[in-house]
């Protein structure tokens, strides 16, 4: 967008926050016939509906709402709509008489340009929001900022300042229905809490049991090298076995944790104390809502904290209800309106109310020191010049990540399961389940522009991922694709695949599409409407073969142990017949495990040529294709369609992106998750790409997250990167079918 014309829209869409709508005209009208650049003449005119219908200028706002229907942006024709709608309603002979709704929402920059002193009082953005009003706000910052009305025309409308200039390329607004929320509702059924109890106390076992033989495994290393050394002896008390140390650790580290856990995010994430007036001041009903919900169940309000991260999220942690934590982040106080934090701050009180987050509280107490372990051993890898001191040191940082993740990964059942009941405990508080719906996908929104702007995902979203709302790596699309799908079309795959849990296994959240369906199922029995239209249908029926292909691989592993058994009924046989001795195999029972690996290889081998199909020309998808990729909920990642997509290579540069565990492709249509496997010998390696227009080709599957395997990157200058899946996957499964063999014939 041209300077003065960017500058120009700025200072109407500015004036029209500020109510001086006169001004706000002269700097539209000239945008708005001016056909230079289409983005600012539809944002000016869609202004001008507002400044016209608010001076009292009934017909020319019409005139510029029928003018809007042929926009070419649907979600534009449907607001031009509703406004002409309300616009013609309620057209009376005095402008006094005039009630206009337009309920738009423009564009907003990072900085809101009117203080919150200036802001519409609760009670009336309280009846503003109840109205059934269209409501248009911005794909990088959804939080409304709604303008006191003066008192001659009543109508009210909610604004937010001026151009996104991450979002400048294009009209990238969301409808939102605002959907109203139960004035009287009534209980619901109390859940059955057994399975996330059970869980959490699995959690605690997983987690004390994979502590403990990395504990004897970094044991016996130490041992094993003082050993090998010159005038150095073992340890005997590294002989010891530490199961009984570890469990008291783990029980007085759980006690202790609101407090470790306040020292180590004040020092590593900068968090601070966040005061009552603060919040009271961003979401009068979050205070309210927390005071009444501690009263009735007799706790102590909880101490509240916030973090200086842009990106929208809220956790909690603690040992006890009395001494629990709800810590938000200044991103999800500035993007979400006073109800949606309301409710979101709700969930957090049912992690409390369910003692899920006792558990949780532990394992972020003992993953975040190792994370930053990791995070400081890869800065020092970046500093170091000489490749050959800095490949021990990206060695070990690898190393550490691999146990932050398996150590994470011991609760990414209950982390999945908990925010099912934590989402119906929020509605139930606030009554307002709708609210709860746009609060999760405003945050996937504010959490996709934050890795957008920073061009790649912050050391505090993927260290805290377990314990937010909404994991960063399903924000990725979800986030940044509404310009050009609508959210049902997009997380229809999420309601309606019927194989579409066996993909969130590895997931740490649920399917978002199963969380809000289940809100609108609330929504419905409260007899509200809901903010997303799902149509009901019945669930896909995707064959069975795809599916059965898919899992492959680890259908191989029951089907080891089912050879094994006909093997060792076999040996018995021969040798009750006198026909074959080979007792001495069958009595070691390690072949079991060659058995197993032996029948993961083979299912490895029978997918391959399926996962990884040819790539041709003619049946290449390119951009423009990608949301109807994402649209299609009857695909599963066995389909492996074939694309070839241009854009910006996102991601962390250096050390700590060494497993290219964070590559991002930054297109037209939206952000996409890129899995890539390095090739040994290349000279070019993947991080010397990032923050470069490149060309990715390869399998895009449609999961729990999209993602793309990737084949190749290229740049524009030729330059291009190999990503060999096919070949590892081969070499895995020879491996396997190899060390399978060994264990089985030789015990």
């Amino acid at each position: 967008m041209p300077s003065h014309a960017k500058s120009s829209l700025e200072a109407g869409l500015v004036a029209l926050k500020q109510g001086n709508y006169q001004t706000a005209i002269a700097h539209l009208e000239p945008l708005a016939s001016s056909d230079s650049n289409a983005t600012a003449n539809l944002q000016a005119r869609v202004g001008l509906v507002m400044a016209y219908a608010r001076t009292g200028e009934v017909s020319k706002a019409i005139a510029f709402s029928e003018n809007l229907i042929e926009s070419n942006n649907p979600q534009v024709q449907e607001w031009a709509k509703r406004a002409l709608e309300h616009l013609t309603k309620r057209q009376k002979p005095e402008p006094e008489s005039k009630n206009v709704e337009t309920g738009f929402v423009a564009f907003e920059n990072s900085t809101p340009s009117t203080p919150k002193s200036e802001e519409k009082p609760k009670e009336e953005v309280t009846a503003t929001k109840n109205q059934d009003i269209p409501q248009m706000v911005p794909l990088a910052k959804p939080k409304a900022s709604v303008i006191p009305p003066p008192p001659p025309p009543p109508v009210n409308h909610g604004f937010m300042g001026s151009v996104t200039r991450t979002q400048a390329k294009l009209f990238g607004v969301i409808y939102w229905r605002q959907a109203q929320r139960a004035k009287a509702w009534q209980p619901l059924r109390k859940p059955k809490l057994i399975p996330l109890r059970l869980l959490g106390a699995g959690t605690f076992i997983a987690l004390f049991w994979v502590m403990r033989e990395i504990l004897k495994l970094m044991l016996a290393s130490i041992n094993h090298a003082l050993v090998k050394l010159p005038y150095a002896e073992p340890l005997q008390v590294l002989y010891n076995d530490p199961t009984r140390f570890l469990l008291v650790t783990l029980v007085v580290l759980m006690a202790a944790s609101p407090w470790l856990l306040d020292l180590l995010l004040a020092n590593f994430y900068g968090q601070r104390e966040l005061t009552k007036d603060v919040l009271n001041a961003h979401s009068r009903e979050a205070v309210r809502v927390l005071q009444r919900c501690c009263q009735q169940r007799h706790w102590p309000f909880p101490k509240l904290r916030i973090l200086p991260i842009a990106a929208p999220i809220i956790l909690t942690y603690g040992s006890l209800p009395r001494n629990g934590r709800i810590v938000v982040s200044k991103g999800l106080l500035e993007q979400l309106t006073d109800d949606e934090i309301a409710v979101v701050c709700a969930t957090q009180l049912g992690h409390i109310a369910h003692w899920d987050f006792v558990v949780m509280s532990l394992v972020l107490l003992v993953t975040l020191p190792i994370y930053q372990v990791y995070e400081q051993i890869s800065k020092l890898g970046d500093k170091i010049s000489g490749k050959i001191w800095r490949t021990p040191v990206t060695i070990v940082a690898s190393l550490i990540y691999g146990v932050w993740c398996l150590l994470t990964g011991t609760a990414l059942w209950l982390s999945r399961l908990r925010l099912y009941y934590s989402d119906r405990t929020a509605a139930e508080i606030t009554g307002n389940p709708n609210a709860l719906i746009r609060g999760l996908l405003k945050i996937a929104i504010g959490i996709a522009t934050d890795i957008e702007k920073q061009e790649h995902t912050s050391y505090q979203l993927e260290s805290l991922n377990l314990v937010a709302p909404m994991g960063y790596q399903q924000s990725l699309s979800l986030g940044t694709i509404a310009s050009h799908l609508s959210f049902e079309s997009f997380l229809r795959w999420d309601i309606v695949n019927p194989y579409r849990r066996w993909f969130t296994i590895n997931n740490s959240h649920p399917l978002v599409g199963d969380r809000i369906e289940r809100l609108c199922q609330i929504a419905r029995h409260w007899h509200l409407d809901t903010e997303l239209h799902f149509p009901s249908e019945p669930q896909l029926k995707v064959k069975r073969q795809s599916f059965l292909l898919q899992v492959a691989p680890w259908l191989g592993i029951p089907l080891g142990f089912l050879f094994a058994g006909l093997v060792w009924l076999a040996w018995q046989l021969a040798f009750a017949l006198k026909f074959l001795n080979l007792k001495w195999i069958y009595e070691d029972w390690s072949f079991i495990t060659g058995c197993v690996l032996i029948g993961f290889s083979i299912g490895t081998v029978i997918r391959i040529n399926s996962f990884f199909p040819d790539i041709k020309p003619h049946t290449v998808q390119t951009d423009d294709c990608l949301p109807n990729l994402l649209a299609d909920a009857s695909t599963l990642p066995i389909d492996s369609i074939s694309v070839r997509l241009v854009g910006k290579l996102l991601g962390r540069q250096g050390t700590d992106n060494s497993l290219a565990q964070d590559l991002i492709l930054q297109s037209s249509a939206g952000l996409v998750k890129l899995h890539h496997v390095s090739w040994l010998g290349q000279s070019l390696n993947h991080q010397d790409l990032i923050g470069r227009q490149i060309i990715v080709t390869g399998w895009f599957r449609r999961g729990a997250t999209p993602w793309i395997d990737i084949q190749t990157l290229e740049t524009q200058s030729g330059k291009t990167i190999h990503s060999p899946h096919p070949i590892w996957s081969t070499a895995l499964a020879v491996a396997a079918q190899a060390w399978g063999a060994y264990v089985f014939l030789t015990g």
